[in-house]
């Protein structure tokens, strides 16, 4: 990435707070008015290419959360600032991003998503020091790499496990075909699931990968239908599962759909129609029913005009800045130099967050989180709640 691209990116991000209103405005004259240098750290998301749809409405999450944590006063009286880079959800970019990020920018710490790009930076984060916190990214493979990769966002093996298992045992579903992008997004947790659904006592009669380039799932589909299954598992991205859905039922595949968090949108249902009816997505984080969620989602509907896209990732982007900030308020009352090292020793050490939108957050020490399964189904042309699985 060019400096054309830093320049907008940061321009971009001052834009979005400036325009947040009178209390953000205040809450950032406060801050800067004590004359000390900003709070800073990095965010590394998509605002361009195939995954930007879902990427910029993360990142106007976390830029409500900085403006709110400014108006409230900042760190300490210092102003929070995030600094922002594209990574098209591409791994190569990502690295150029993240490079810059700890080369140039100096941040002790960066937020990042997508399985693959989290993957990709983490030796930059080892190597340098610097605290990786990956916020949405699933592959159960993110908890073993390496000490400065931490994930505030249950990997596969919580969600996936969940659901495999409700499957089989609640739904009471015997045969079931996986289709799997292949990449990190899609391997690991397509294992999980032919794992647990079997153990649960049941059968995966098709096991197909498909390339994360496809544009036309044919031939694996047709293996599925052959295989008849009584369920489709489908472990792939935001933007290609509603596609190989569309082209299941157009096969005449009528069989009831799960995946995983990505789809639980609105985008599915609007991109689908009638075709996502009875479609199983998980979530991992708390619903309207919490008034917190229920105010986050009408400031949505009032200011953007609908809903979030990725509605529960949306709400751990936001809260991701609040873990930043209560880590570096720690190391500030203590009177300690902001690192990355340090960082990473105050956040293990504080282990608990409380946060706005997803609730408590503890750390394991294996660098994972454990959080309750939301089971989501649509019914009637919107998401309703099937289970909670603790």
């Amino acid at each position: 990435m060019g400096t054309r691209m830093d320049a907008m990116s940061r321009r971009r991000l001052l834009a979005g707070l400036a325009g947040l209103g009178g209390a953000t405005a205040l809450g950032l004259g406060r801050a800067g008015a004590q004359g000390q240098e900003p709070l800073r750290f990095g965010l590394a998301m998509p605002l361009s290419g195939g995954q930007a749809l879902y990427g910029q409405d993360q990142v106007k999450a976390a830029e409500w959360a900085v403006a709110a944590i400014n108006a409230a006063g900042g760190v300490n009286g210092r102003k929070l600032e995030m600094i922002l880079l594209d990574t098209r959800a591409d791994p190569q970019v990502g690295i150029q991003s993240v490079n810059r990020l700890v080369s140039v920018e100096k941040v002790p710490v960066f937020v990042s998503a997508w399985s693959a790009v989290v993957k990709a930076v983490a030796p930059i984060a080892n190597d340098s020091k610097v605290v990786q916190l990956s916020v949405g990214a699933n592959s159960a493979d993110i908890a073993r790499l390496g000490d400065y990769t931490y994930t505030t966002f249950p990997l596969a093996d919580v969600d996936i496990t969940a659901l495999a298992n409700y499957s089989a045992t609640r739904l009471g579903k015997k045969r079931a075909a996986v289709l799997y992008i292949n990449n990190e997004t899609g391997v690991v947790a397509a294992q999980i699931y032919r794992d647990v659904f079997t153990r649960s006592g049941g059968q995966v009669v098709a096991y197909e990968a498909y390339d994360p380039k496809a544009s036309d799932w044919t031939g694996s589909l047709l293996k599925v239908r052959v295989a008849n299954p009584d369920i489709v598992h489908i472990q792939g991205l935001v933007a290609d599962t509603p596609q190989v859905i569309a082209q299941m039922r157009q096969l005449g595949l009528t069989m009831p759909v799960s995946s995983y968090s990505a789809v639980y949108n609105p985008k599915l249902i609007e991109q689908l129609g009638r075709a996502s009816e009875g479609v199983i997505a998980t979530s991992l984080a708390p619903g309207i029913e919490v008034p917190a969620v229920k105010d986050y989602v009408e400031r949505w509907r009032k200011e953007v005009g609908r809903e979030p896209n990725g509605l529960p990732y949306t709400q751990y982007l936001y809260d991701a800045p609040y873990i930043v900030a209560q880590v570096f308020k720690s190391l500030d009352d203590k009177k300690v130099a902001i690192t990355g090292e340090s960082f990473r020793q105050e956040m293990v050490g504080l282990r608990t967050f409380d946060l706005p939108l997803t609730g408590r957050l503890v750390m394991n020490e294996n660098h994972t989180v454990s959080k309750p399964v939301f089971l989501m189904e649509v019914t009637g042309g919107a998401w309703s709640q099937l289970a909670i699985v603790n």
